[in-house]
């Protein structure tokens, strides 16, 4: 699937180093749905790694001038310094397989020369209806509306 990826050039960095450091992550939750060409809205980038304490994730974000932030008592795990504000880390995603059953059955998306991994939008769908929270049944109808819409242009062809 190629569409037009909202990175700015140090996040494209940062993303683009991590796969090419072969780092198993996805992108998931409502950016993963505007990739997809959902009309939502959302700050942030949630990406979901398979494992947080991997040296490569650490060797990948140094080498463009970030780092890992391992969690604390008081903080999540997160990602600090150059293309990284963007970025948040998802521990656990609700409703869902392993990580590793829904990063097999990702959408992926080039960015340059990589495959970027995004969590399909029905699995967002399955993921913010069981979560239920406020803020995921302002954004059900939608994603809803999406899907139905992505799945009748795929009848067609």
């Amino acid at each position: 699937m190629a569409a037009p990826l909202p990175f700015s050039e140090n996040e494209a960095r940062l993303l683009g180093n991590l796969l090419k450091h072969k780092v198993r992550f996805m992108v998931v939750g409502l950016s993963a749905a505007t990739l997809q060409g959902a009309p939502v809205v959302t700050q942030d980038v949630d990406l979901w790694f398979e494992e947080l304490g991997e040296d490569k994730i650490s060797l990948a974000l140094r080498e463009v001038g970030a780092a890992y932030v391992p969690p604390s008592i008081n903080n999540p795990p997160m990602l600090a310094g150059a293309g990284s504000e963007l970025f948040d880390i998802v521990i656990r995603m609700d409703g869902l397989g392993t990580f590793a059953e829904e990063f097999e059955n990702c959408v992926q998306i080039f960015l340059g020369g990589h495959k970027l991994r995004v969590l399909r939008l029905d699995r967002i769908l399955a993921s913010k209806l069981a979560a239920n929270r406020p803020k995921d049944q302002l954004t059900i109808p939608v994603l809803r509306d999406a899907l139905a819409a992505t799945q009748s242009i795929r009848r067609r062809r």
